[in-house]
């Protein structure tokens, strides 16, 4: 007799519940209380670089087949002058979308992914400049040699397949699938919080008095990355007991950034959590209303 649907489900579900575990890193950010975030699937990744790679190329590939079937120019002067121009078009695109959206492509942005520092500090324009231009050299130059649009040689073709796949298999085999570029960079991507259940978090009858007050200056040092983080911290304090010391230490930690003077008492930390987070998703709410878009704490130093 087989296993009933009931077994299977669960089977499957704890499966994919380990696997989430495997991909948990723990990052200690300048504050001192350590996050912990969902290293992105490596497929997530695939898919977000599909979308990136549509967004770039699409337009090109077909300026390319309109130029070749209506001009008469040889097809080695096109294939080098569009080699060219993607890399013109692409290496600017990668860099100047996660510089504006910290960390985020197109395609990171709507497959839900971002990257982030390793060290726990604000990603710097060198980590990013370097994350994507090593992109180039690990897999953009590779496959334009591998096929001979720069008239390599058949040793340059072979060891091309060969470094391709080194490239391709280096994820594989690091616990928070990084790439060369993001070993090198000292970044990791990351599967952004989910926030479509945000609600019950943040329900108020209208009834029941807050403990906690919080003023815009208490609230206007984070952003929405921050807020995303907060929740996931409300979320495993509601799933699993006995973490109350490091609930005390977010405390702590978001006391000492917003400047907040009034005592907290140990058992109150779940309830001046969540009430932080229920005026601080209503305040950054308020501001994007009028075009500010807060993304993280680092708001202040890109304006």
């Amino acid at each position: 007799m087989g296993a009933s649907p009931q077994i299977s489900q669960r089977n499957i579900r704890k499966r994919y519940e380990i696997q989430r575990a495997k991909r948990r890193i723990e990052i200690l950010p300048p504050e001192g209380v350590p996050i912990h975030f969902e290293v992105a699937s490596l497929g997530a990744r695939f898919g977000a670089q599909l979308l990136d790679l549509l967004i770039t190329h699409v337009g090109l590939l077909l300026l390319f087949l309109l130029v070749i079937f209506n001009l008469s120019v040889p097809f080695s002067q096109v294939a080098a002058f569009f080699i060219l121009l993607t890399f013109a078009l692409r290496a600017p695109y990668y860099i100047l979308t996660e510089l504006v959206w910290n960390g985020r492509t197109i395609g990171k942005r709507l497959s839900g992914l971002r990257v982030i520092s390793a060290d726990g500090q604000r990603l710097s324009a060198y980590q990013i400049v370097v994350r994507n231009l090593m992109k180039e050299l690990e897999v953009f130059l590779p496959i334009t040699l591998l096929f001979g649009l720069g008239g390599a040689s058949g040793e340059t073709r072979i060891f091309m397949i060969v470094w391709l796949l080194m490239t391709f298999a280096t994820p594989f085999f690091q616990k928070r699938n990084q790439r060369i570029g993001d070993i090198i960079a000292g970044t990791y991507v990351i599967a952004l919080p989910k926030t479509d259940l945000t609600k019950e978090l943040v329900q108020d009858d209208g009834v029941s008095a807050k403990r906690f007050e919080f003023t815009p200056s208490h609230l206007e040092h984070y952003g929405r990355f921050e807020l995303q983080t907060l929740e996931s911290v409300l979320r495993s304090q509601s799933r699993v007991p006995g973490l109350e010391k490091r609930e005390r230490e977010v405390v702590e930690a978001i006391c000492k950034k917003i400047g907040y003077l009034e005592p907290v008492r140990f058992e109150e930390g779940h309830t001046f959590l969540s009430e932080f987070y229920t005026a601080q998703r209503a305040f950054l709410e308020g501001r994007s209303l009028l075009g500010d878009k807060r993304e993280d704490k680092f708001h202040k130093k890109k304006d």
